[in-house]
């Protein structure tokens, strides 16, 4: 069984972990929402990148929702 580790930036709300947001929802939900708008809505394939996600550092998570989520 893989061993998954939170990172805290996941958790922060994205207000506060972006200078450039303006959302309160945590990276977390907001990286959902991207996910799950990027892919038609499938659940599964949300829930695949989000586990991929998980595995990343926070400077990887950072760095991805700088390019991904940033308007």
């Amino acid at each position: 069984m893989a061993v998954v580790f939170k990172t805290a930036l996941l958790d922060e709300k994205m207000d506060e972990a972006f200078d450039w947001s303006k959302d309160s929802i945590p990276v977390r939900d907001a990286l959902w929402d991207h996910f799950m708008e990027s892919n038609g809505h499938n659940t599964d394939e949300t829930e695949a990148s989000m586990q991929k996600m998980d595995a990343k550092s926070d400077d990887e998570v950072r760095a991805y929702v700088e390019e991904n989520l940033k308007k």
